[in-house]
């Protein structure tokens, strides 16, 4: 199944996901704002575009 998650990247992934929403929650009521949507999908790719090249 290459190009799938781990279920321990998932995890870390939530667990990302979940510590910036508390960071920006204040700001956007609870919700991410779209830059930071847009970045974390940027970053991803290239970890995964990364990792297929190993």
């Amino acid at each position: 199944m290459a190009g799938e998650n781990s279920p321990k990247q998932e995890r870390i992934d939530r667990y990302i996901d979940q510590n910036l929403k508390k960071v920006f929650s204040d700001l956007e009521n609870d919700e991410l704002p779209g830059e930071i949507v847009d970045l974390l999908s940027v970053l991803r790719a290239q970890d995964k575009e990364l990792k297929e090249k190993k």
